[in-house]
């Protein structure tokens, strides 16, 4: 039983991630935010149900953020000057 659930919770995260890299490949802003945070509050929830233990969730959620950054080009961060 708690494997199917494992299972799930990671399908979700993984899914979640796809539509936000999508957002990103397309390069709408307004919506890889919004998608972002879909996709964080299922990191979190994998996180707390002790799927993902949580420090590979926060590394998770700061890749993340990096790419929204590097996309938006804000001046200053290291991902956007690479």
């Amino acid at each position: 039983m708690r494997a199917l659930r494992n299972a799930s919770t990671k399908s979700s995260v993984k899914t979640a991630v796809k539509k936000y890299e999508a957002q990103l490949a397309q390069g709408d802003l307004s919506a890889a935010e919004a998608a972002l945070r879909k996709a964080i509050s299922a990191i979190d929830k994998a996180a707390k149900k002790g799927v993902i233990h949580k420090n590979q969730a926060a590394r998770r959620k700061s890749r993340l953020s990096r790419k929204l950054v590097a996309l938006a080009g804000a001046p200053g961060t290291p991902v956007a000057q690479q």
